[in-house]
């Protein structure tokens, strides 16, 4: 191997290590929420790993139809964590992945569109979604760092030992470490906190020699989809808040690598994400966006080319037919994750204070969007019984906070903002023409 295709190969590394912990942490938490044995668990990781790479292959191949051609990097998104936790608890993991096909069906379907409807979702209403999704996940994360939920050792003060030590450990790396050593504190945290419970003598490794080393991949390996509507409409939502992040990413790598996104591009670039997330509804892997973590590595790198992303993506494929390396990941306590998970989740909720902070908050209007919206969702999920007497064809918008709270949203931004606006205009027309005349 010549000298610079190793040194392609070692930066496509690089990027895997940099979305690696989001990459394995989403199937470790949905799986560990939803009681998967230990060989489902091992399947939904590797087959994870897999999607994310053929993900980001179609999504750096650019051609006629689909790809933006940048170096952007797929991987599932956190925002579907909270909602698919929700699903598969209340209607079981097939409507998990009936609501993630036909979410990325309709993405396919709005990939030519979207950039005329993005109007309607302006930070206001981004931003409120995405901190509510964060702040229903933070109860999974504390569950998890007590050693997870109904656990025979729930509250034990090992797994909060455990847990707060890994959340440390993952702020000072974040204070004192530099450039890439910054960029995987999540994984390198995962790591340090999984070597302090074997010493703890709190990990069991005689599961990982029973894994095969190689396997072959089963389309609806958990079972035949099933179509719950409003579990459609919930991931169907996560995946236009999915849409809007990526946009920004998008933007941001054709800045980096001065080259102008066009509206066609992004269509193509939307249609990839798409496509990737139909994949993952029917190999029962995850939604993908866009991961901003890799746009930071293509800036500290310096590297602007797709062959390494080619190199990342092949990679990551490789590794999803190597379910012992799946069977690795599982070794991880359920209290060390939930360490870095309030950590990620937090980041969650911050994002969207950063996304919010874009708001004009001089705007009464808005104030009470973001208002409402986040109370309407913390509502519905703190006090989930509060519309059980109302009839299914309503509830199918209340069952779910994220639901609740993000039609909230959409709908007073078009109160507050988009008819004033009409309004305006109309005004203006109508004193034109009384003019001219």
């Amino acid at each position: 191997m010549n000298k610079k295709r190793l040194q392609t190969l070692s930066i496509g590394f690089q990027h895997v290590l940099a979305m690696y912990a989001g990459a394995v942490v989403v199937p470790l938490i949905v799986g560990g929420a939803l009681a998967l044995t230990f060989e489902q668990l091992t399947y939904l990781i590797s087959i994870d790993l897999l999607a994310c790479g053929v993900a980001t292959l179609l999504q750096v191949w650019r051609n006629k139809f689909f790809g933006i051609g940048l170096p952007v990097m797929l991987g599932c998104t956190f925002t579907a964590v909270g909602p698919m936790i929700a699903i598969g608890s209340q209607h079981g993991i097939s409507a998990i992945y009936g609501a993630i096909l036909v979410s990325g069906l309709f993405v396919v379907l709005i990939s030519k569109y979207f950039s005329k409807l993005v109007r309607f979702f302006p930070p206001v209403v981004t931003g409120s979604v995405v901190m509510i999704i964060g702040l229903t996940l933070v109860p999974v994360a504390f569950n998890d760092m007590a050693g997870g939920e109904g656990s025979a050792d729930f509250g034990n003060p090992a797994n909060l030992l455990l847990a707060f030590g890994v959340l440390v450990f993952i702020l000072l790396l974040n204070k004192f470490a530099k450039g890439f050593l910054r960029t995987i504190s999540i994984l390198i945290g995962l790591v340090a906190g999984t070597v302090a419970a074997a010493l703890m003598g709190m990990v069991d490794i005689s599961e990982v020699g029973d894994a095969s080393w190689f396997h072959s991949i089963h389309p609806f390996y958990f079972g035949a989809p099933t179509f719950n509507i409003s579990a459609i409409l919930t991931m169907t939502l996560v995946a236009i808040v999915s849409l809007i992040e990526s946009t920004g990413v998008y933007l941001a790598l054709g800045d980096i690598t001065n080259r102008e996104v066009s509206g066609k591009d992004l269509e193509k670039g939307y249609r990839a994400e798409g496509l990737a997330i139909v994949l993952g509804g029917i190999f029962n892997a995850f939604p993908y966006t866009a991961y901003s973590q890799n746009v930071g590595l293509v800036q500290l790198t310096g590297v602007k080319t797709k062959q390494a992303i080619f190199a990342a993506g092949s990679i990551l494929v490789v590794l999803g037919f190597l379910p012992k390396i799946a069977a690795i990941t599982t070794l991880i306590p359920t209290a060390v994750l939930g360490g870095a998970s309030l950590a990620m989740f937090g980041m969650v909720i911050a994002y969207g204070i950063k996304m919010l902070s874009q708001v004009d908050f001089e705007s009464q209007g808005n104030l009470l969007t973001v208002a409402c919206s986040v109370g309407m969702g913390l509502g519905v999920t703190a006090v989930p019984e509060i519309f059980a007497n109302l009839p299914e064809s309503i509830r199918i918008l209340t069952d779910s906070g994220i639901v609740a709270g993000s039609l909230t949203a959409i709908v007073l931004n078009v109160l507050f903002n988009v008819i004033p606006v009409r309004s305006e205009r109309s005004i203006q027309r109508q004193i034109r023409e009384e003019q001219a005349s």
